[in-house]
């Protein structure tokens, strides 16, 4: 979300993480999915074969959508906590806006791992092009999947956004910060529908839809009115 007085472009570059540390997490994140697949059968067969019984990457690919959402959840809220001012209440403008970027960059490395993951799960059999492509994948629930796709690359352009903010401007920044909430719909729709556990999160859901749309309501009725 676009910060307001509360956290000034001078406090965003000095407290943003740099993008080589941001593209290392993101990059760590999906090689180590990679590595887990290629090593686990060839030095461990037998654990191998236990975890494959078990579709462990489709478990661990669950899970870590599941944190992945809660991480864009907390993004979105820190966001939309400096942008109305709440943030001063808690943890602070500079506090806030360093957990907003970190949590969002960690949030793309988890949706990364989720995504990389199941081309170990050989029930549905994922390619790296059907990974990768929206509307590629057609084994399962294709549409579902590629909400969650189109949302990871939007994710990526609203994350490193910030990086290019001084060459795009603030205002094409801000716009492209919008993406956000396009983003969290999308996530959200592609995990309903798509997850196989959906309804006994429905309380997961219900919280975060909610809360998103308060603070959003919050921002544009009352903050706005109180900084006209």
């Amino acid at each position: 979300m676009s910060p307001t007085t509360l956290v000034t472009p001078e406090q965003q570059a000095q407290h943003a993480l740099p993008w080589q540390a941001a593209v290392l997490l993101l990059a760590g994140a999906i090689l180590g999915a990679a590595v887990a697949l290629w090593f686990l059968p060839r030095s461990t067969p037998l654990l191998a074969a236990d975890i494959a019984a078990a579709q462990a990457p489709w478990h661990l690919s669950r899970a870590s959508g599941v944190i992945g959402y809660v991480l864009l959840w907390l993004s979105m809220v820190l966001g939309l906590s400096i942008t109305n001012r709440l943030a001063r209440l808690w943890p602070g403008g500079p506090a806030a806006f360093d957990l907003h970027q970190f949590a969002s960059l960690v949030a793309l490395a988890f949706a990364g791992f989720h995504a990389v993951i199941l081309m170990g799960d050989h029930y549905i059999g994922y390619t790296l092009p059907q990974i990768l492509v929206p509307f590629a994948a057609s084994g399962y629930k294709p549409i579902a999947t590629a909400w969650g796709q189109i949302a990871l690359y939007l994710g990526l352009i609203v994350s490193f956004s910030f990086y290019v903010r001084n060459r795009i401007g603030r205002r094409a920044w801000r716009l492209i910060h919008f993406a956000s909430f396009l983003m969290f719909v999308l996530v959200t729709v592609h995990s309903i529908a798509a997850g196989t556990d959906s309804n006994q999160l429905w309380l997961l859901y219900g919280a975060a839809i909610g809360s998103i749309l308060f603070l959003t309501f919050y921002r544009i009725f009352i903050t706005a009115k109180s900084n006209p």
